[in-house]
């Protein structure tokens, strides 16, 4: 399992480009960290740090940094309410200004089992603060299923959309990909994948690696 997971993503990585140099002719990799910290029954904080590329290792797209309070009503509903910044290049191989915009959000979390299927629905209405005092606002529904393949190995698919709720064209974007997720021990896992990003204007490719971090300091004695 772990060669063919390497072949495969080597041979993302080896992906020729076409005879124009665009965004839409590159492989882009977002390397992500995510982390959950439970802090009691009830409560947990959530935490990201993404930095994304237009290619494997060179022209910065993007950076998020995220932070949330997850608030867990029952094993199969919990909330959360938080806040992101995010700094933004626009422009693939060309000189340009970056955008900074501030994200307040609100997820609605849904778990449910599909046989050995876990499926994850998530609600987030986000909110966006601009420096030229221009805000946005939008939806996204993702839903994300996981199987296990073994002890270690799980494989993951997932389908985001983003639609807008104060303009006239209301779509916004599609995410759409799979992977594999490699449990290390119950506190940190792997996440290796590929997926595509889908707008009105253009098709975007991109590789996921990123790191999953799980700690829990409700039985910790204060």
């Amino acid at each position: 399992m772990q060669k063919i997971i390497i072949l495969v993503f080597l041979s993302l990585l080896c992906i020729k480009t076409q005879a124009q140099n665009s965004a839409e002719s590159k492989l882009g990799t977002w390397y992500m960290y995510n982390g959950s910290h439970k802090l009691s029954d009830e409560f947990a904080l959530k935490t990201m740090a993404h930095f994304r590329y237009y290619e494997v290792a060179s022209e910065f797209q993007q950076e998020i940094y995220r932070l949330g309070l997850n608030y867990k009503l029952n094993p199969t509903i919990n909330f959360t309410l938080g806040y992101s910044y995010v700094n933004t290049d626009i422009a693939y191989n060309s000189l340009s200004n970056y955008i900074e915009d501030h994200r307040i959000y609100e997820d609605i979390n849904l778990n449910t089992n599909l046989k050995k299927i876990k499926l994850k629905h998530r609600f987030r209405f986000e909110h966006r603060f601009f420096g030229n005092n221009n805000t946005r606002h939008w939806i996204r529904y993702d839903l994300n299923a996981n199987y296990p393949l073994s002890a270690k190995w799980s494989a993951y698919a997932f389908n985001e959309i983003f639609l807008h709720l104060d303009q006239s064209k209301v779509f916004a974007q599609n995410w759409t990909g799979a992977g594999f997720i490699h449990n290390l021990n119950k506190s940190l896992k792997l996440k290796l994948g590929y997926f595509q990003i889908k707008t009105p204007n253009i098709v975007l490719k991109r590789a996921q690696l990123g790191i999953l971090i799980n700690t829990d300091f409700s039985k910790q004695a204060i």
